[in-house]
């Protein structure tokens, strides 16, 4: 047989569907199949799916193969055209992700809650105006809500109806707490929204607090009105006026946001406000307060912030991610910030405290007597890409920590990262997390070839019950698709289950969406080593 003849028989081959180059679309599914960013034959996820995938991993940065822009835009259609499907089911995702902190960023969800607010149909509109102060829970979040608004043109009565409530629902000392605390970010600030969206006030106390933001505060018209300022209030412009009473100030409740500059680098002055400090501000302060030696070891400092980096109660009600305590570890790792030029000695009881706060940050995880392999792609797309919001933070950094926790659900599991080929990866979820970023670091390859987990574990017959694939889903170097080489494994072991966590805000996925022994998960998601345990 010639070779052109050659080619010919195996285009109609049954072979071709038992194994299928990545280039190419499985036989009889290309109507199911799509190219991918980098060119080859994907499975696409479900427009809910995809939806969960936009709320938890944003588009703000690039992918290897897709700019951040093109990614929003195709997200914009994509959760529009869920609007008008059913927008009531949007807004409630929406809100339930915000809520239960599994997303590391709420940019996201508060840009899906503002398109239901503006593109949806009246009940749309009007669900995603009630859930406005779930999803918009402190005033920066406000801000970025109102941005979407304006950029689009949209402040029409619901508009200003719905951010008016958002001000007037809360009493008086929480909505002060909120003017004083977030008074302008990204070129936004109450006195702009209050007066855009018209907000009337509730009543004269409120009237007095709105005032005071628009800088038209009355003294003669508190007196007869009797009015109250709330005591936040009173103690901010103490403080703005005379430095030395920030400590009265913060004993009144003063944030470190609300003080002057020139105090913060005082010891004192933190020292004061720790035992008073919300834990995500104590992460974000880190290398701050260390470079003025609060936080120096067998300190005074040191027990009250590692007390607080263990406190599982306070984890828990902060809705801190797990990826935000990965960034925290790798800057406070460094002893220097990545602007400016401030240093810092690394602490590493702080360092052992965060790394216990990221495994209490997933919750109790269950755990199981099965089997895992574990892939984490190292090819050189998920080191090109970055986790949204997080720059210095790759792709595959965050999978590979991400991992740990699931290996924590299973004492039975053999992890590989993989490119073309697959080695193992000598990772435990005993180490720390800043010992495991420098050999990520060291796993950084080209193509990508999804395959290679199953084959691995066929040529070397290992047990697996469930194989774990971290991926951005941009496979195209392999001879065999995923899916092929996962039903190749079962017909040889009469096991095998596949869960794939996707780490990139696409609708590409290596598994086979009529496969019920395949899921996909979004990879940087909290509640993804529980839901891989329960699969």
């Amino acid at each position: 047989m010639s070779n052109q003849a050659t080619r010919y028989a195996r285009a109609i081959s049954e072979k071709r569907t038992l194994s299928t180059p990545q280039s190419e679309a499985i036989p009889g599914r290309e109507a199911e199949m799509v190219t991918n960013s980098a060119g080859a034959a994907s499975f696409t996820i479900s427009k809910w799916d995809y939806l969960d995938r936009f709320i938890i991993l944003g588009s703000e940065s690039n992918s290897y193969y897709a700019s951040a822009q093109k990614l929003t835009i195709d997200a914009a259609k994509k959760v529009i055209a869920l609007i008008g499907e059913d927008g009531v089911r949007v807004v409630n995702r929406v809100v339930e992700i915000s809520n239960s902190g599994r997303a590391p960023k709420n940019d996201s969800a508060i840009f899906v809650l503002a398109l239901a607010a503006i593109k949806g149909n009246d009940a749309t509109r009007a669900a995603a105006w009630s859930q406005l102060d779930k999803v918009c829970r402190i005033g920066t979040h406000l801000f970025s809500f109102v941005s979407v608004i304006d950029e689009l043109g949209k402040w029409n009565a619901s508009a200003k109806r719905g951010v008016s409530n958002w001000y007037n629902q809360k009493d008086l000392d929480t909505l002060a707490f909120q003017l004083v605390k977030y008074q302008q970010r990204n070129g936004w600030s109450h006195r702009d929204v209050l007066r855009l969206a018209h907000v009337k006030p509730k009543d004269v106390d409120h009237s007095m607090l709105f005032n005071w933001v628009v800088k038209r505060e009355d003294e003669m018209t508190r007196a007869q009105s009797g009015a109250r300022m709330p005591t936040i209030v009173s103690a901010y412009e103490a403080a703005k006026a005379d430095p030395k009473t920030s400590l009265a100030g913060i004993e009144a409740g003063l944030t470190w946001e609300m003080l002057p500059t020139e105090v913060l680098k005082d010891p004192a002055i933190w020292m004061a406000l720790l035992p008073k400090m919300g834990l995500t501000a104590v992460i974000r302060n880190l290398g701050k307060m260390s470079a003025i030696g609060v936080g120096s070891p067998l300190s005074e400092g040191q027990k009250l912030i590692v007390s607080k980096l263990s406190d599982s109660e306070m984890l828990r009600k902060a809705r801190v991610h797990p990826i935000t305590i990965l960034q925290a570890i790798k800057t406070y790792g460094k002893g220097r910030g990545d602007k400016g030029s401030l240093t810092w000695p690394v602490n590493q009881r702080i360092v052992d405290a965060l790394n216990d706060s990221f495994y209490a940050s997933f919750g109790v995880l269950p755990k199981t007597d099965q089997s895992y392999l574990i892939g984490i792609d190292c090819s050189g797309s998920m080191f090109g890409a970055s986790v949204n919001g997080m720059p210095n933070l790759t792709a595959a950094e965050a999978s590979a920590v991400m991992a740990m926790a699931t290996m924590k659900t299973t004492d039975n599991y053999w992890v590989g990262g993989f490119d073309t080929s697959i080695s193992e990866l000598k990772i435990t979820p005993s180490m720390r997390l800043d010992q495991v970023l420098p050999i990520m670091q060291r796993f950084n390859w080209g193509g990508t070839d999804c395959s290679t987990p199953m084959l691995h574990a066929m040529k070397h017959k290992m047990n697996v019950d469930k194989f774990v694939v971290y991926t951005d889903n941009e496979t195209w170097a392999g001879q065999i698709h995923p899916s092929q080489a996962l039903k190749q494994y079962r017909e040889k072991f009469g096991r095998g289950k596949l869960v794939v966590c996707g780490t990139s805000q696409t609708n590409f996925t290596i598994a086979d969406p009529k496969d019920g022994g395949m899921l996909d998960v979004v990879g940087f998601d909290s509640s993804a080593p529980q839901i891989i345990a329960q699969f």
